[in-house]
């Protein structure tokens, strides 16, 4: 593996102590005991603290806010939001954010399962900023991250970010396609945050296409290339998926059983988990 790809010892020893995040890194049970995991838990309001999905929330905000992208003044895009609390918070910080989702009959899925955001009022919780806050810094609108509209603001943003859901284009391709485009809405020296599905149980074969695919590292140091010919980069990846107990033991179907930790799972014939990726743009 090449060394920039691992954490060094001490940054491992101050992340444990709550004083840093590592950039880019796989999502494994040791984050879930630190500082900054629990202070964003409580902040957003999440429930379930031993799963994928407040970790991927917790590492997106501990990530931007570790960067300076969350105070008064800066600006955020957000992709495939759902019903997510990010927007939310960000605005109880000064942010102002437009905050896009997909709306039409090809998102029916998502609204079934309550994971999409079809107006405003759906990603607003009151519980974290208040009605005219959240009025004054988000806007809301239908966009399709395999075709990107211009009209978004070219250029105009601080930072963006997507949770899990460049795999669910199509293929490993289409979700490098959008990241690759999504940079050009970033402002110089702007911060990309996105999290998605990693194998942790094979670097060969893996789900490629389908509803949701599952990127490998191979594919990972492959994206990092491949912004290079966009003046971007992806900061440095930690791989390192875990050995306690919650990070072998993996989910799988019927998920949601007591008991369980939802940290890793079996799926499609893979183990695997959640990766924050950090880009910045230069």
């Amino acid at each position: 593996m090449p060394p920039r790809y691992r954490a060094c010892p001490m940054r491992r020893v101050m992340m444990l102590l709550g004083a840093s995040l590592p950039s880019s890194t796989v999502c494994r049970y040791e984050h879930f005991q630190t500082d900054w995991y629990k202070r964003f838990f409580e902040r957003l309001r999440l429930s379930g603290p031993d799963q994928r999905k407040s970790w991927e929330f917790a590492a997106v905000c501990a990530a931007l806010e570790e960067r300076g992208m969350l105070r008064a003044g800066r600006t955020g895009l957000g992709f495939a939001v759902g019903r997510e609390p990010l927007a939310s918070y960000f605005a109880s910080c000064g942010v102002s954010v437009l905050a896009t989702d997909l709306v039409d009959a090809r998102s029916a899925r998502w609204v079934e399962s309550n994971e999409h955001a079809t107006a405003r009022d759906v990603i607003h919780y009151p519980d974290i900023v208040d009605k005219a806050g959240f009025e004054e810094r988000v806007a809301f609108r239908s966009a399709d991250m395999r075709r990107l509209d211009d009209e978004l603001g070219i250029g105009s943003y601080d930072f963006i970010w997507s949770c899990c859901a460049m795999e669910h284009l199509g293929s490993l391709q289409k979700g490098f396609d959008f990241v690759r485009e999504s940079t050009r809405f970033l402002k110089p020296g702007g911060i990309a945050v996105h999290t998605t599905e990693y194998n942790v149980s094979s670097n060969t074969r893996t789900r490629s296409r389908g509803g949701a695919v599952i990127y490998r590292q191979r594919d990972l140091e492959e994206l990092d290339h491949l912004l290079r010919m966009d003046r971007c980069g992806v900061e440095p990846i930690d791989f390192d998926a875990g050995t306690h107990a919650y990070d072998l033991n993996y989910d799988e179907p019927p998920f949601g059983l007591p008991g369980r930790k939802h940290i890793k799972l079996k799926f499609f014939g893979y183990v695997f988990t959640s990766a924050l990726l950090v880009i910045r743009k230069g």
